[in-house]
């Protein structure tokens, strides 16, 4: 055990001290030491349950024979900090978590970890530190939250809240139904409703091997998840007896599996972001055009929100990410998880109970798979959509530039009415070092399609998408406008092409042209000058590359 270091031998006589005056009785210093990190929170609905959680963890490492020590992770919430200064926090605050998981454990020498998540940023963090430290680790995810009700109608956030307010301000609905809405949306604890990021981060770690079998859909409030969270503090002293780590887990055929299970379940763009990331601590290169490639060939089998109708428990009751698994067969490699079972083994022994949620291959919803890599010399490095929540219509479009050099410019604008069928909002310098931090774009797309627009115009930026976003939404442009990318010298009134099954995106402007106005252009100054984020955005990579800091 490697806790043996600071509990074993005379010159540990002070460490032992330290460890008594904790309340640790003598009879449990052989036992392995269980690091339990934890991103409860009283502001994220998606973490308000983990208390609980954590109860049920604890009794599992004592059950199984372990010691557990638990620390606090820090979180954000995606839809409380969108569309304001809070946004440029949330994704380099994956880089703290992923700092903070790596540090705790290799300052107290912990034998495992279990790592309680649930949302936007806070898994990928989690899960790049147990890459990088590679000791035994398990994921609980805390589970999707139930859909609202109004009136016999189901609600979810996204679609019922951000989207409402577009349909406000055109007149669609009044003062007293948008009040209803915001109390009814979202009525208890969990990550939002849909395939959001939160829920697709979920089901890529139970795709990974990294949490239990069905944890990734359990319902928040459910016993089930109690028993799931049990489970894993039991597991986690088996994994380490078995010597079971991270890299023997999540290998590059594991990442390949969760990247076809993101693919049939139309999972966020910001997997594109994460996965690179996690695979880069993991030691696995993980190139852009493997998303497209495997999405070439990967159908898309379940009709999630936003761009869809059915809800996280819908996906559960059919028979969740085993169901899945069970759809795509031979496609998915026979790898390894912390459960103990093959995915093949899982596979096999799983129920689908609902034909229509987790359709067969032979009637899937889209014969490719949610997403696509664009490229074009607008995106010389890539660019992202999510085309199974795009309208046929909308899969090949042309239209006339409006560009904003900020979200709230484009938001403002939107709002204002000035939008209108046929433009190209484009929204730059809120890339991973423009931004910084590259804010999602959640508001303004969720405005275009409560609008009624998001089958005429399109929103293209280097900065990213919420999961909850639909329609012609193409970002993570790159290289980056900060960078000096093609996306910096678009002006008003240019035309942009979007070819989505030939993977294109154009500026219609000659090559001499693009040449020129580049030379004239010069870097705006920084947004963000002092603190973390002036740090972040010196130090962090292109989103082509994951937005990793180097």
């Amino acid at each position: 055990m490697r806790s043996k270091i600071i509990k074993k031998g005379l010159e540990r006589v002070p460490h032992r001290a330290l460890l008594y005056a904790t309340g640790m009785p003598k009879t449990e210093m052989d036992k392995p030491f269980i690091g339990v990190a934890t991103s409860f929170t009283d502001i994220i609905p998606g973490h308000i349950g983990m208390r609980d959680l954590e109860r049920f963890i604890e009794k599992g490492v004592h059950t199984g024979g372990g010691y557990p020590f638990f620390f606090g992770i820090p979180g954000i919430c995606d839809g409380i900090a969108m569309g304001h200064k809070g946004m440029h926090y949330s994704l380099p605050s994956r880089e703290l978590i992923a700092d903070i998981v790596e540090a705790i454990p290799e300052a107290h020498q912990f034998d495992g970890l279990v790592l309680l998540t649930n949302c936007d940023k806070i898994t990928p963090g989690m899960l790049m530190a147990a890459a990088r430290i590679n000791i035994p680790s398990i994921v609980v995810t805390a589970g999707p939250m139930l859909s609202g009700h109004l009136k016999g109608k189901r609600l979810s956030l996204v679609n019922d809240t951000f989207e409402a307010v577009g349909k406000y301000k055109k007149g669609l609905i009044n003062d007293e139904e948008l009040e209803d809405l915001e109390i009814c949306a979202c009525p208890g604890a969990g990550s939002c409703q849909g395939m959001y990021t939160a829920n697709t981060m979920a089901c890529i770690t139970e795709a990974l091997g990294m949490s239990v079998v069905g944890c990734a859909t359990a319902l928040a409030v459910s016993s089930k998840k109690r028993r799931m969270a049990f489970e894993s503090g039991r597991k986690i002293v088996e994994l380490i007896k078995k010597d079971i780590t991270p890299r023997k887990i999540m290998t590059r055929k594991a990442f390949e599996n969760a990247i076809m299970v993101d693919l049939a379940l139309g999972g966020s763009t910001n997997t594109v972001l994460h996965i690179p990331a996690i695979a880069h601590d993991a030691g696995v290169d993980l190139p852009l055009e493997t998303f497209d490639e495997l999405s070439r060939k990967t159908p898309h089998i379940c009709d999630m929100l936003p761009g869809g109708r059915n809800y996280l428990e819908d996906l559960d009751y059919a028979g969740g990410i085993p169901g899945v698994l069970k759809r795509l067969g031979s496609r998915i490699h026979d790898t390894m998880t912390v459960s103990g079972k093959s995915i093949h083994s899982i596979a096999d022994s799983a129920e689908i109970t609902d034909e229509d949620v987790i359709r067969p291959l032979t009637r899937a919803y889209h014969k490719e798979g949610g997403i696509a890599i664009l490229r074009g010399n607008l995106a010389p490095e890539g660019a992202v959509v999510k085309q199974s929540a795009v309208s046929p219509k909308m899969m090949s479009f042309k239209g006339i530039v409006k560009v904003f050099n900020s979200e709230e410019e484009g938001m403002k604008a939107i709002l204002d009415g000035k939008i209108k069928e046929g433009d190209v909002v484009v929204i730059r310098y809120e890339g991973p070092k423009g931004g910084p931090g590259m804010r999602e774009m959640l508001s303004p797309t969720a405005a275009i399609a409560g609008m009624g627009l998001s089958e005429s115009v399109a929103l293209i930026t280097d900065g990213r998408f919420s999961g909850g976003t639909r329609g012609p939404c193409i970002g993570h442009i790159s290289p980056e406008a900060m960078e000096g990318g093609p996306l910096a010298i678009i002006q008003d009134g240019d035309r942009i092409r979007i070819d989505i099954p030939k993977r294109r995106i154009d500026l219609l402007l000659s090559d001499k042209e693009i040449q020129e106005r580049l030379k004239k252009w010069k870097a705006p100054k920084p947004k963000i000058t002092k603190g973390y984020l002036s740090r972040y955005a010196q130090m962090v990579s292109s989103a082509g590359k994951g937005a990793i800091m180097l």
